[in-house]
C-alpha cells in the first residue's frame, strides 16, 4: 500500500530550478505508481472542506514576480470527478470547480512529469482544530488501500520575511524546529505534534499556520513517519519530505 506524503514544495521556483529537493522529487516519482491522487495543498486554505470535482483543472499561477519560463508551465493532468464526487460524500465536503494550485503543480510536475496520473484537490480547512485535521487524514486514509496516493503539500519551515538566498544557511531558530519536529515524529510523539505550536521558534517559522497543517492530514493519513528527504532553501524553507507508511 503507498504511503501517505508530507512535501514541503518551497518556492515555486522548485518546478525550474535543480535544487536537492527538485532532483529527489524526480527520483521519488519513479518509484511511485498510484492510480489517483489526492492532495490537499497549503493554497487552498478555505473555511470549509471543499473538493474539486473538475475534470480537466487548470494550472493555477497563484504567485508573481517569478520568470516567465515559471508562468509557461503547465501541468494538464485530468481530474478526476468519479472519485472527487465520492469522496465528497465520504467526507461531507462541499464539490467546487477548481484547478491545481502550485502547492500541488509544482511537486506533481516533478514527480509525474507525463501528467497521467488522475488528480484530485481537496482544501485545507485552516481554522479546523489540529484534532480535526488529523482525523480528516484518518479518513483520507481508506482510499490509500484503492491505490491512491495521499498527499499534504506545505512547508516544515516557512517564514518568508527572513528568506535569503537559495544556497544560505538555515539560522538556528529553523534546524531548531526542524530537528524538534524530526524527533517527535520519529517517536511517533503525536501528542506533542497535536500541539506543534508549542514547539520551539514554531511561531517564528510558521507565522501563519497553513504551511503546516497539511502535515498533519498525512499524518492522520498513515502510520509511522519516515524522512526521506531532508534540505534546506533559502536559509528559512526546510524542504523535508515525510512518508507515512
Amino acid at each position: 500500500m503507498l504511503p501517505s506524503l508530507f512535501i514541503s514544495h518551497g518556492s515555486p521556483m522548485l518546478a525550474l530550478t535543480h535544487t536537492p529537493a527538485h532532483a529527489y522529487l524526480r527520483e521519488l516519482g519513479q518509484q511511485l505508481t498510484p492510480d489517483a491522487i489526492v492532495v490537499v495543498s497549503a493554497h487552498w486554505a478555505s473555511q470549509r472542506l471543499m473538493i474539486s470535482t473538475s475534470a480537466r483543472p487548470a494550472t493555477i499561477h497563484d504567485f508573481g514576480g517569478f520568470p516567465q519560463a515559471l508562468f509557461d508551465c503547465q501541468y494538464p493532468a485530468s481530474g478526476h470527478p468519479i472519485l472527487a464526487g465520492e469522496l465528497a460524500r465520504d467526507l461531507n465536503a462541499t464539490p467546487v470547480e477548481r484547478g491545481l494550485d502550485h502547492g500541488a503543480w509544482v511537486p506533481l510536475s516533478l514527480m509525474f512529469p507525463n501528467a497521467d496520473i488522475p488528480v484530485v484537490s481537496v482544501s485545507l480547512p485552516w481554522q479546523w482544530s489540529n484534532d480535526e485535521l488529523v482525523a480528516l487524514g484518518k479518513k483520507l486514509s481508506a482510499w490509500r488501500q484503492a491505490n491512491i496516493l495521499v498527499i499534504g503539500s506545505g512547508s516544515l519551515t516557512h517564514d518568508l520575511s527572513a528568506i535569503a538566498p537559495l544556497e544560505a544557511t538555515a539560522p538556528p531558530w529553523v534546524m531548531a524546529f526542524s530537528d524538534w519536529i524530526h524527533a517527535r515524529l520519529g517517536a511517533n510523539d503525536r501528542d506533542a505534534l497535536l500541539h506543534w505550536q508549542d514547539g520551539p521558534h514554531a511561531i517564528a517559522n510558521h507565522p501563519t499556520p497553513e504551511h503546516f497543517q497539511p502535515l498533519l492530514v498525512a499524518m492522520g493519513a498513515g502510520g509511522q513517519a519516515e524522512r526521506w528527504h531532508h534540505s534546506i532553501e533559502h536559509g528559512v524553507l526546510a524542504m523535508d519530505l515525510y512518508a507515512f507508511t
